[in-house]
């Protein structure tokens, strides 16, 4: 007996799968280079939402009242599927970088040099260890959302201070990226790798 299903190489269409309705989800565009989030992706689709409003949210875990990032269904201290989505102040300082200068994505060779960072939140730092914290990657973009310049980029390393910054990239959805935190104290050098000096 076939399965109603239809078997693996069959595709939506092929009579299988009748009635079903399929979902776009979020899609955009960085640089030419298409994002998708699927529509069964509730927690990403919630994340990116809040994001293209301008709204850094993260879910709070109803059992620990810990944060957690990336999100997920379940908080990874307590196994729980209770949270709430709050808002975090999207402030921290570089936890780590990579700085590239060959790009591997054909989307981003207009934009040459530009950084990636790894970005440690002020929010929740050291829990629940003193290893822990809440470490958001985005790349290091101007302050109205534009891929760094290189003397920008010569600036940030190991240690500066940054804010969030909302890069939209298509209907309903705004990546986080990170700026130069002008307004705080940044270390006189921040840690870069020699050879990008």
């Amino acid at each position: 007996m076939q399965s109603r299903l239809g078997d693996a190489g069959d595709r939506l269409g092929d009579g299988h799968g009748t009635g079903v309705e399929i979902m776009s989800g979020l899609t955009g565009d960085l640089n030419g280079m298409v994002l998708t989030v699927d529509d069964l992706d509730n927690e990403n689709i919630a994340y990116f939402s809040y994001c293209a409003k301008g709204d850094f949210r993260l879910q709070k875990c109803s059992e620990n009242g810990l944060l957690r990032y990336p999100p997920t269904t379940r908080c990874p201290f307590s196994g729980s599927a209770d949270a709430e989505w709050v808002s975090v102040e999207g402030e921290g300082t570089v936890y780590s970088y990579n700085e590239v200068h060959h790009a591997i994505q054909p989307a981003f060779k207009d934009v040459v040099p530009y950084m990636l960072l790894l970005v440690e939140l002020d929010t929740q730092k050291g829990k629940p260890t003193e290893h822990d914290g809440l470490r958001v990657a985005g790349n290091l973009m101007t302050p109205d959302g534009e891929f760094a310049p290189p003397e920008m980029i010569k600036r940030i390393g190991i240690g500066s201070r940054m804010k969030m910054v909302f890069k939209p990239v298509g209907d309903g959805i705004a990546l986080p990226m990170w700026t130069l935190d002008e307004d705080a104290e940044q270390p006189d050098q921040p840690w870069r790798y020699p050879q990008e000096d």
